[in-house]
Parts: C-alpha cells; sequence; structure tokens
C-alpha cells in the first residue's frame, strides 16, 4: 500500500456518494438500485461499505458488529471505526477515484459523528478529531441521508433480521440521540440531501434517482 501524499492529498477525478441513516431506514436497498442505475448508464463504479470495504476492515467489522463485544468502551469503538476508515480509504476508495469512478459508499464519517459522538455521548468534535487523520481531505462529494422515524426502523430491524450485529440491539433511546445527530448533520452540512426514507421503495428510489441526477449534472454535465 502506498502511503498519501506528504500533504494529505491526491488528485480526484472521481466523485464520491455516501448513504447515510438509522439502521432499518432502507438504504442498503437503494444503494443496490443506485449502483444498478449508474452501472446502466455506463458509468464505472465502486460499490462498497462501512465498516468494511476491504480484507483488512472486513476484520474489524467482524470485531465492532459482534455481539460477543458488548464491553468495547466507546472510546475504542470509535478509533476503531476511524482505523478501519483509514485502511479503506488507502486501499479502495482513494485509488478508486483517482481512476475517475463513482464511488458508492454504504455509511462514512457522518454515521461515527451520529453513532459515537451522539449515540454514545463522545460529542461530534472528539469524533471529528479522531477521524481527522484517517480521512484527511477525502469527504464525500454529495451524501443522501435517508430519514425514517426510530419507531418504524426499529420495527423493520427486528421484523427483517434474525441475527441483529451489537449496534442494532441497542434501546431505542440511544437510536433516538442517533437520529438527533444525523439531523444535526443535515442542518450543518451542505453536501447533504435529505430523502423521506418513510415512503414506498418505488418513491424513495425515483427521489433519490432524482437527486443523484442533479449531483452528475453538475459534476460532468450527464
Amino acid at each position: 500500500m502506498n502511503d498519501r501524499k506528504t500533504d494529505g492529498m491526491r488528485m480526484k477525478k472521481g466523485l464520491f456518494l455516501t448513504l447515510e441513516g438509522l439502521d432499518g431506514c432502507g438504504k442498503s436497498t437503494q444503494l443496490c438500485l443506485l449502483a444498478d442505475y449508474l452501472k446502466q448508464k455506463g458509468l464505472d463504479i465502486l460499490l462498497t461499505r462501512e465498516p468494511g470495504g476491504c480484507g483488512i476492515s472486513e476484520q474489524v467489522r467482524e470485531i465492532l458488529l459482534s455481539p460477543e463485544n458488548k464491553g468495547m468502551s466507546a472510546q475504542t469503538e470509535m478509533l476503531l471505526y476511524a482505523a478501519a476508515r483509514a485502511q479503506h480509504i488507502d486501499e479502495k476508495i482513494l485509488p478508486a477515484l483517482e481512476q475517475g469512478k463513482i464511488v458508492l459508499c454504504d455509511r462514512y464519517l457522518d454515521s461515527s459523528i451520529a453513532y459515537q459522538g451522539y449515540g454514545r455521548g463522545l460529542g461530534e468534535d472528539r469524533v471529528r478529531e479522531a477521524n481527522r487523520y484517517a480521512i484527511e481531505h477525502c469527504l464525500p462529494d454529495a451524501t443522501f441521508l435517508f430519514l425514517l422515524e426510530v419507531e418504524r426502523a426499529g420495527r423493520r430491524i427486528k421484523s427483517g433480521r434474525v441475527n441483529r450485529d451489537r449496534l442494532e440491539q441497542e434501546g431505542s433511546s440511544f437510536f433516538e440521540k442517533v437520529d438527533w445527530g444525523f439531523r444535526q448533520l443535515a442542518q450543518q452540512e451542505r453536501r447533504m440531501r435529505v430523502v423521506d426514507a418513510g415512503r414506498s421503495v418505488g418513491e424513495v428510489w425515483e427521489d433519490l434517482k432524482a437527486q443523484v441526477e442533479g449531483v452528475l449534472e453538475h459534476w460532468c454535465g450527464i
């Protein structure tokens, strides 16, 4: 693996899009629809996720999400996410962007801020600082935030997943804090676009597609 350039930046010719939201909001379904849509348009994409996306980061994912690791401290959780992200960026995300690809990522920095900063109570500033070296200047060009009421998201998880991971097993009070964190970020970040995830899959997809088309037009006039 090559180290990043000493100025902390590498040339980025591609487009970096992330999808965010509560567990159970339906973003993963929409991500697959978006990937298929962009492929049909003849665009070169990298579909990836966090935590994970490459061998080492997937191993960290197993540690983070295993229900056996209930004793993990909030600080350890935050730092493991940042470590997995650093590897993911160097090994997958930046090379793809340098090749001019569109990178579609299921979760990124905003999830760390919402889940560890707000959900765990570590604070947004501490999470941003922990991730400052991990991401350097590799921020998304656009982020699509899928908003859904905590209660509805929880029902989807309980009805659709037999084996819930460590975070999915948290109580509603935790997810209320996470949801609040995402909503705060939506007000702060100009790159963030909100999608109402409370509608049918088809209606959500039409909304997402229209918003992505706007980003593509700005990027390269497609």
